[in-house]
């Protein structure tokens, strides 16, 4: 492979890619994608309707199976770690059978909890292979938030402060607003206090989209249950939310 795009490609919403991303993927022949089973294949779906809507040149897509990981460690780095370090190898052997440009289509932006140019550093590290890459940013799923749901982030003068479910369950809200992603287990019901609204959402930029906002206490039930009832009819679900006292 001589050279690697790895192209943000919004929330899901075709119309979130942007020109220098349309650009990119017309650049390239062979299209990497992970895949998560046959319950998410919906997510692989995606991709390859985004590539439908803006490429009328000839590509092809190699679909690599994502290696399963422990979803409840004790260690969570370690296996993050390894995890990081199979799925690496996995890329590192579609890359060798490729002759040309290749791609990956990163949901939402490269730089925000996604672990693509992390893998690629490993393999660029083993020296297997020598190739050139480019990052192309795309539409996070936090602009999509704000967006849907017409807020700014942070208030005036404030800090914005970015985790996870994880993290805020062990460490309670930053200073300021606080926006949570990849919560699996609705960790703001942990939250104490009676003045905190949330601004939550689910598959952002699909038809599925669900938006809820109000004051935490009177709606985290709706969302609880919400979520539940979608992650079951889907098989998975995708959420962000956005936490602010006052």
């Amino acid at each position: 492979m001589r050279k690697l795009y790895v192209i943000g490609i919004g929330a899901g919403d075709p119309d979130q890619v942007t020109v220098q991303a349309i650009k990119a993927m017309r650049e390239v022949d062979v299209f990497f994608v992970i895949g998560k089973g046959a319950d998410k294949r919906e997510l692989v779906d995606v991709r390859t309707a985004i590539l439908a809507e803006h490429l009328d040149s000839p590509y092809r897509i190699v679909e690599i199976q994502d290696p399963p990981r422990d979803r409840t460690p004790n260690d969570y780095r370690a296996v993050v770690d390894e995890w990081h370090e199979r799925r690496s190898e996995l890329l590192e052997e579609a890359f060798a059978a490729v002759d040309g440009v290749g791609g990956i289509l990163v949901w939402g932006d490269p730089s925000l909890y996604d672990s693509t140019l992390r893998m690629l550093d490993r393999v660029i590290a083993r020296g297997n292979q020598t190739f050139d890459y480019a990052v192309i940013p795309g539409i996070t799923s936090a602009q999509a938030l704000a967006a849907r749901h017409r807020i700014v982030l942070h208030r005036v003068g404030e800090p914005l402060h970015i985790t996870t479910g994880r993290k805020l369950r062990e460490d309670g809200l930053g200073p300021g607003s606080t926006l949570v992603m990849l919560d699996g287990d609705c960790a703001f019901t942990d939250i104490c206090g009676d003045d905190i609204h949330i601004w939550w959402a689910a598959y952002l930029g699909l038809p599925d989209e669900t938006l809820i906002e109000g004051p935490l206490r009177k709606v985290e039930d709706e969302i609880v249950d919400l979520r539940t009832q979608l992650r079951a009819e889907k098989g998975w679900i995708m959420d962000i939310y956005l936490l602010r006292r006052g």
